[in-house]
């Protein structure tokens, strides 16, 4: 409890009206409103909700340094005509991003002068781009499992999921309209289904690593939450590398596979029930709707994929956890010990099979005249308490296999918030992101949210 509002009354930590990327950055760049009053509305909403979201790492001169960031950009681009996409856009930064100017602890308690490291690309993109830095968002320690002190602004007794859980929830309260994040299983999905807002996770590699401390560098990916699909897709554009507006294939409805079977089984009876009438809803709204069993063999390809995160943490916090092996929780601790009984054979075994899951999935999709594929981006809604982030499972497969992925607001079950994941074929993340927009609308119409940008 945080003892100091009414956890049932969601109406002052989630502000369902906040601009959009898109809106934003217009106003920013069109001169309607100046960056240093855009500033100042982001830390009057800080103050006013981050006492309950704890969305954001804590950062003495907060105020300070964005003012002056503001100031910085305003004198760089006078001219209107000449400011960037994202000009003044406030940006926050899970805190395993290295950012020039600001620490990064990965919600670990390793000294801090282990984890430096060069500003990375994705956040140099961002800033070239004009976007401010709001400050770093709270992680699970090393993007892993044990918990910050985030809570879900939908509901602060319950998680806003992990291990992006400040980003998901940053966006969600109104404190920024974008947020980067990382998925290594299901941490951009997951925490966005979970907090009622857009996720989106590109295709392997598209968006780099370089300058995120990595958990299971084989399948780490960046990822965006935004309030909207077209949040996303300005993102993107940014960010991913090689994008191409013009290549978002054709505006038709894209066919819709249902992957049917034990996968689709590790979903509540909830989220199960709230997956058949979002896509009951897609039906109505003119969408073909084919069912597949693309996962005859979920629990090994479960086993082999968190079997090749253990190795690959292990690997990447060797000398970390030899040195300060006592300062890491529990639950990360565990995962370094058993990533070190991982044989060589087991691991080069997990990492092929990468390969040959993308290209079952094509192949199973080419045959059946999938386009898209949809389930449920969470099992149900957040659980109940802080202490756990929720689990993974039904993200798993789509980020061992590094296909894009994006999660859409639909609908409540027990009035939080459920999405529904889309997952497309790999280096399909134009894509995706184009007939993401329409479905969303479709699911929006169906289940009465309507934020201000829906394509």
């Amino acid at each position: 409890m945080t003892g100091q509002r009414d956890a049932t009354d969601e109406t002052d930590l989630v502000d369902a009206d906040a601009a959009t990327v898109p809106e934003t950055a217009a106003t920013l760049r069109n001169g309607r409103r100046d960056v240093a009053e855009e500033v100042e509305r982001r830390l009057e909403r800080i103050e006013s909700v981050e006492p309950d979201v704890h969305a954001l790492v804590a950062e003495p001169g907060r105020a300070d340094r964005l003012r002056a960031a503001a100031a910085a950009l305003r004198d760089r681009y006078p001219e209107p005509r000449d400011r960037p996409p994202l000009y003044g856009v406030p940006v926050g930064v899970k805190d395993i991003f290295h950012v020039d100017g600001l620490p990064t602890r990965a919600g670990s308690d390793l000294p801090v002068e282990e984890l430096t490291g060069a500003e990375g690309s994705a956040v140099a993109a961002l800033r070239e781009a004009g976007a401010v830095v709001l400050g770093k968002t709270v992680t699970t320690e090393f993007a892993y499992f044990e918990p910050g002190p985030t809570r879900n602004p939908h509901d602060p007794d319950r998680t806003p999921g992990g291990s992006s859980s400040g980003s998901a929830a940053a966006v969600a309260a109104g404190e920024t309209p974008l947020a980067l994040g990382s998925q290594t299983i299901g941490s951009v999905l997951r925490p966005a289904s979970f907090c009622g807002v857009v996720g989106f996770k590109p295709s392997y590699g598209r968006i780099p690593m370089d300058g995120v401390l990595p958990l299971a560098a084989s399948v780490d990916h960046v990822g965006v939450f935004t309030r909207t699909v077209a949040g996303a897709r300005t993102a993107a554009s940014v960010l991913c590398d090689g994008w191409d507006g013009d290549d978002a294939g054709t505006a038709d409805r894209p066919v819709l596979g249902v992957p049917e079977g034990p996968y689709l089984s590790q979903a509540s009876a909830a989220g199960r029930e709230q997956f058949a009438a979002q896509v009951e809803a897609l039906g109505d709204a003119g969408y073909e709707v084919r069912r597949v069993d693309p996962f005859d063999d979920v629990e090994a390809l479960n086993d082999r994929h968190n079997r090749l995160v253990a190795a690959e943490a292990a690997l990447a916090h060797a000398d970390w956890f030899d040195e300060y092996g006592d300062r890491y929780a529990e639950s990360t601790a565990d995962l370094v010990r058993e990533g070190r009984d991982v044989s060589v054979g087991e691991l080069a075994d997990a990492r092929e099979s990468r390969g040959a899951l993308r290209d079952r999935l094509a192949s199973a999709a080419a045959a059946e005249g999938v386009d898209l594929w949809v389930s449920p981006a969470a099992p149900g809604p957040a659980p109940e308490g802080i202490g756990d982030t929720g689990d993974p499972v039904m993200n798993l497969p789509w980020t061992h296999a590094g296909l894009p992925a994006v999660s859409l607001p639909g609908g409540r079950v027990d009035g939080l918030p459920v999405g529904l994941q889309c997952v497309a074929g790999f280096g399909a993340d134009e894509r995706l992101l184009a007939w993401a927009g329409p479905m969303a609308a479709a699911l929006d119409d169906a289940f009465g949210r309507r934020p201000p940008e829906q394509s």
